[in-house]
Parts: structure tokens; C-alpha cells; sequence
């Protein structure tokens, strides 16, 4: 539909944008691990993944976003990023 065009070129724009700042977030990522392989603290640190969710599920809300939804997002995220720490750690296989 011709009338939608203009509002899913917009979405798609965010879309990559929201990816651009995927491979930003997890090149940082990329470097955390390093500096915990090279000073021997623990790829999972509780703490740090309790205050990540929740930090960003109220900055969610208070953009008028569900904190549930974010949550639940930066639970994958957090997975992910805890799968590849490991694993450029030497954790997993």
C-alpha cells in the first residue's frame, strides 16, 4: 500500500540503525572480554546483568515503552552477550 510506504521506509531506517547499534554494542562487547580474560574476572557477573535489565526496562518506561518487553529484550541481548564473552574467553566451545 502506497500509503504506508512513507512509515515502513522509516521503520526500515530504524530497523538499521537499531542493527548499527547491535554491532557497536557487541564490538564493545568484543573488548570487555578481552580485558576480563586478561585480568581473570568472570564472564557473567550477576550484578552488572541485574542492573543492565533493569536500568534499561525504566528507561523504557519512561519512554512509554512495556518494562516487561524490555526486560524480556535485554534478556536475549544479555544472553548473546554472555554466550560470546564465554566463548572468546575460552569458556565453550
Amino acid at each position: 500500500m502506497e500509503l504506508l510506504s512513507p512509515y515502513r521506509r522509516r521503520i526500515d531506517d530504524l530497523d538499521d540503525q537499531i542493527m548499527e547499534l547491535f554491532s557497536q554494542r557487541f564490538e564493545v562487547i568484543r573488548e570487555v572480554a578481552e580485558l576480563k580474560n586478561k585480568h581473570n574476572i568472570p564472564a557473567i557477573l550477576q550484578d552488572r546483568v541485574d542492573e543492565v535489565r533493569e536500568r534499561n526496562a525504566e528507561t523504557g518506561a519512561q519512554k512509554g515503552l512495556d518494562a516487561d518487553f524490555i526486560r524480556k529484550l535485554y534478556t536475549l541481548i544479555i544472553d548473546e552477550a554472555c554466550e560470546l564473552e564465554d566463548r572468546l574467553m575460552g569458556n565453550k566451545e
